[in-house]
């Protein structure tokens, strides 16, 4: 394992002068409410960090580091060379990469399954002729994301059984995509997925995007064999917003890196990651691997109890505080409540909070089945009191106007 000293020898190779964090000055606060000036309305999230919301607050760490990067000059091959090493051995992967966000991951590892290190391949995709173009997936796992799989001309084969993945694969077969988000609505759980993989010599693919906290799932998807496996930089791991990590198997994370930017004429030229988030990315799986969430979980516990309180003061709202079993790993509060006694659908409570002062995002994508979920994960100190109080206005308010979010 390579140790931090070691590792910033490397780098003062690379990166020359001064030390690896110093914060230039004029970085620390910007003089200028940039978004206030441009109109740009403010918000509580209490939802997590959602694309759609700008991901999460990147660690301080990471922001000095990316000052750093800014300021310096990097020959790319090298940066990634000695990122992806350190990385790598942080946590006990063969190789890793820094990838433009996990969907860029899923894009290169894709690419990677389908040309290996076949230049002619490479320059054609996604004209997939003469290749595995052939992606296995159980029908439990389908989802929005695999678009990112296609992108490289791969087609979708459903299975839902062990036996049916026996039977699909073919000579045509590039990879076997598992979304461990879902591992528990699939018949085929994670070290069967990889055993089946492995027989066959098939690479096995996890989107474990979203699945951090905790970070030891980090470990257990490695520990598990997967060849590949993606996460997300700019949620849990609190690294850019639009970067991620692809780990796996050496010779496929190669593979990954001649699809990827700097090459030109790649399927992933596009996918671009700048020295400032490859550094960036680097420090903030350092500072997540030291951090002590069970604390943080502890402290924002408090913070639901508070909103739950405030809401439950209606006699006619129910609230429980819950961890989701996998993916999005962290405390949520969900409330229900009789429409025929307050007659508000959640899709009429998450307008409101949205249109009103402060405006306040909750957790949308779990409205359907009447459902109601918000999570501390993105709040600030002091945000929990102004969340409880809104709420507690919109159900005792007597003009309510039923609506629905579009």
């Amino acid at each position: 394992m390579t140790d931090r000293r070691s590792f910033l020898r490397n780098m003062a190779c690379l990166i020359p002068g001064g030390m690896l964090y110093p914060m230039k000055k004029g970085y620390e606060n910007p003089k200028m409410d940039y978004f206030s000036e441009l109109g740009i309305k403010s918000f509580i999230n209490a939802a997590a960090p959602y694309s759609s919301l700008g991901g999460a607050q990147m660690w301080p760490e990471v922001i000095q580091a990316m000052n750093y990067a800014s300021t310096r000059r990097a020959r790319m091959k090298e940066l990634h060379d000695v990122i992806g090493k350190r990385i790598a051995s942080l946590i006990g992967c063969d190789a890793a990469m820094v990838s433009a966000g996990a969907t860029s991951a899923m894009t290169l590892g894709t690419a990677a399954c389908m040309t290996g290190r076949n230049e002619d391949f490479i320059h054609r995709l996604p004209d997939t002729k003469g290749m595995r173009d052939e992606v296995i997936i159980q029908k439990s796992h389908r989802y929005s994301y695999e678009h990112a799989v296609r992108n490289c001309g791969a087609k979708i084969v459903e299975v839902e059984t062990g036996n049916d993945v026996k039977k699909a694969l073919t000579k045509k077969t590039a990879m076997m995509l598992f979304y461990y988000g879902r591992e528990p609505e699939g018949q085929i759980k994670a070290e069967e997925f990889v055993a089946i993989g492995g027989r066959h010599k098939i690479p096995t693919f996890c989107d474990g995007a979203t699945t951090v906290p905790p970070v030891e799932n980090m470990f257990k998807l490695v520990k598990y064999g997967f060849d590949l496996i993606c996460f997300s930089g700019g949620k849990g791991l609190r690294g850019p917003y639009s970067a991620g990590l692809l780990l796996g198997r050496k010779d496929l994370i190669e593979a990954a890196r001649l699809n990827a930017s700097p090459n030109d004429d790649t399927i992933g030229r596009g996918m671009k990651v700048s020295k400032e988030e490859i550094l960036g990315m680097m420090v903030a799986v350092e500072v997540s691997l030291k951090h002590d969430y069970k604390a943080e979980w502890q402290k924002k516990k408090k913070w639901l109890k508070l909103i739950a309180d405030e809401a439950t003061s209606i006699p006619a709202i129910k609230a429980e505080i819950f961890m989701p079993e996998v993916a999005e790993h962290h405390p949520h509060l969900r409330l229900k409540w009789d429409e025929s006694t307050i007659k508000l659908s959640p899709s009429d409570v998450v307008r409101q909070l949205r249109e009103g002062n402060p405006s306040i995002e909750v957790c949308s994508f779990s409205l359907t089945g009447g459902k109601f979920e918000l999570s501390p994960w993105e709040m600030q100190p002091g945000e929990a009191e102004k969340i409880g109080r809104r709420l507690r206005e919109i159900f005792t308010s007597k003009s309510l106007e039923r609506r629905t979010v579009c």
